[in-house]
């Protein structure tokens, strides 16, 4: 969180246990599933560190498969969100290959560094991330999975003012731009402007975090 977590490294094991953050109800606030209600499994720990990050992922527990697909299906929501943190840094597959059996919609939010042959069914929406300053090209075998694109928006962050090439060109998919929460009226305000005008001028979506407009999780 802002930086400050400890970098994890990918893990292999079964899947039937996994570190979970929270498992909750609401609408997808981000991308292109907005407004849809949603159950959200937000994974702890991550692989990388941005300072901008303002997003709780570090106080998991273990959970297993068996309580979070209970909790999912108590929940009854048809689109099941899973996010991190880093959600590719554990095994999903099993988790991911249940959840499309059971009829439900899986959106993966990744930062597109791990891959994992994920289930055709899932969904994926990659939001990447600078790294040793700058951005690095998807490995083609994640590439050719990913739905969307969803690059976060700096006006004054040099690293983050325009919309990286990843290897997004190469396919025909969405791509979204969403201003950077910087928690300063000034600052976001400056970051909303300019991702508009990246939207006008290279025919993006424009993507706003809804959930903190509604005050909701």
């Amino acid at each position: 969180m802002f930086g400050k977590n400890k970098k994890l490294k990918a893990e292999n094991h079964s899947g039937f246990e996994l570190d979970v953050q929270e498992i909750f109800p609401t609408l997808q606030g981000e991308g292109p599933y907005v407004g849809q209600p949603a159950s959200f499994i937000r994974l702890g720990g991550c692989n990388l560190a941005c300072e901008f990050c303002d997003t709780e992922f570090e106080s998991y527990q273990k959970i297993s498969f068996a309580e979070i697909l209970q909790k999912v299906k108590n929940f009854g929501k048809k689109l099941v969100v899973i996010t991190g943190g880093e959600p590719m840094r554990q095994p999903i597959e099993r988790l991911c290959d249940e959840l499309v059996r059971l009829g439900f919609l899986v959106q993966i939010e990744t930062n597109g560094t791990i891959f994992r042959n994920l289930n055709p069914e899932v969904k994926i929406i990659c939001s990447p991330k600078v790294t040793a300053g700058k951005y690095h090209q998807i490995r083609p075998d994640l590439l050719s999975r990913i739905n969307a694109f969803k690059f976060i928006i700096s006006k004054s962050n040099k690293n983050y003012c325009e919309v990286g090439e990843v290897g997004q060109s190469k396919t025909n998919v969405p791509v979204y731009v969403q201003p950077m929460d910087e928690y300063d009226e000034a600052k976001n305000r400056a970051n909303l402007a300019h991702a508009v005008s990246l939207c006008e001028k290279h025919g993006h979506f424009l993507s706003l975090q809804t959930h903190k407009i509604l005050g909701i999780a």
